[in-house]
């Protein structure tokens, strides 16, 4: 057995920082894992050369600054993590490795709000057809990320608002996928994972505080502070449709009047182009008619992100984030509408807090949350699990196992 303090216990907490540092950011350099571990460069040298021993990394040439290194990832065959979003129109699931690899990623149309069993028997059956895509055996599954687009209470697990999905109140969404896939399941709100995926693999990268603003059938905003997805005591954090911008404006539909939300997200601002457009116009085909130059869209767009800016600034005020990336479909207006939300912010942020601020568009599009809930399963699953087989302070070949 190993006592607190021996050698072999330090020698396995080492092995378990290095694999987490590799686990989280994908692939590394040896002297990067040595400045996100703390570890000597000696250390980091004989840890990844006892992991690669074993097959639980790979370790291939490459450059940094320059200069020859060494990059190291886990294992290709080391497992692999599922991520499911449940958008209101759409399902995406993908298949990526522990070397933060997408294998397999497929999307299909799914109304959401009309049944929480339907919804789950879809995602059922499109992640046992990707599985089989790719060859995979399922006892490889480490765990799933899961994204639904409403409020999860962190201590239940249960979806929070039944006005925001009424098919689906009082459902535990990770229970219920777990007991059909038979693998642990993590769940999170889509904006958190936007943010997640922003984080990992697209716009947030290389900051530790960001806001994602996701603009859809509703608004609401993933919080990254000091690396680290902030969801409060309840799960509820991150609500920034919910602001009031008038209190004598439209009702929402949790209630209040005049929500941000009421203001900008689909179901409010299509009607404004009705009467000009057709009943058919969806908020993607806005921001390609006013990309085209359509006097009408292009100011519905410039509204929308004055409107937006103005809660952005609420946030600046408040948590002073270095950057804000907007996703979902009214990113790809680009300046269109990243112009006035920069405008909003000049005008009602504090002055030092505006200017620290970067204002982007989401690198990713529509994939964010589902490679948000491939970064949550990555993030969720255990280290010591992949040691199994270490020994005396070395490291047997083993198949790894997860938890």
């Amino acid at each position: 057995m190993e006592t607190p303090g021996s050698q072999s216990s330090l020698h396995r907490a080492n092995l378990e920082r290095v694999v987490r540092a590799v686990r989280l950011a994908g692939s590394l350099t040896q002297a990067e894992i040595a400045r996100t571990t703390g570890l000597s460069a000696a250390t980091v040298s004989n840890i990844v050369r006892e992991l690669k021993d074993g097959g639980t990394v790979e370790v291939t040439p490459t450059s940094a600054g320059g200069r020859r290194a060494r990059s190291v990832s886990l294992s290709g065959d080391a497992g692999i993590v599922i991520g499911v979003d449940f958008g209101h129109t759409h399902l995406r699931v993908a298949v990526g490795n522990l070397a933060h690899q997408v294998l397999a990623e497929e999307a299909e149309p799914l109304d959401v709000d009309a049944s929480a069993a339907q919804g789950f028997d879809r995602a059922e059956q499109l992640v046992s057809r990707l599985i089989a895509a790719t060859g995979v055996d399922r006892s490889k599954i480490a765990g799933v990320g899961l994204g639904v687009p409403g409020p999860i209470d962190v201590e239940s697990g249960t979806l929070g608002s039944t006005a925001i999905l009424p098919g689906w109140g009082g459902t535990r969404p990770a229970e219920e996928l777990r007991d059909r896939l038979g693998v642990p399941v993590h769940v999170d709100n889509d904006a958190n994972l936007g943010a997640l995926g922003e984080l990992v693999w697209g716009s947030g990268r290389g900051v530790r505080d960001l806001a994602y603003i996701k603009v859809a059938s509703g608004v609401g905003a993933g919080l990254v502070i000091s690396g680290k997805i902030y969801r409060g005591p309840g799960g509820t954090a991150g609500e920034i449709g919910h602001i009031t911008l008038d209190e004598a404006g439209p009702v929402c539909r949790c209630g209040n009047r005049g929500c941000l939300e009421t203001f900008t997200a689909a179901r409010y601002v299509l009607p404004l182009l009705q009467s000009s457009h057709g009943t058919d116009l969806t908020m993607e085909g806005v921001v390609r008619l006013a990309r085209d130059g359509d006097p009408g869209c292009r100011r519905v767009i410039a509204d929308v992100g004055r409107h937006i800016g103005s809660g952005v600034a609420n946030l600046c005020n408040l948590l002073n984030p270095s950057r804000v990336v907007l996703g979902g479909d009214l990113a790809e207006a680009g300046e269109l509408v990243l112009g006035p939300i920069r405008e909003s912010v000049g005008r009602y942020a504090i002055p030092s807090a505006a200017r620290q601020l970067s204002v982007l568009p989401g690198a990713l599009g529509g994939r964010a949350e589902v490679l948000g809930a491939l970064a949550l399963a990555l993030s969720e699953m255990g280290d010591s699990t992949l040691l199994d087989g270490t020994a005396s302070g070395s490291l047997q070949a083993a198949t790894p196992a997860f938890t």
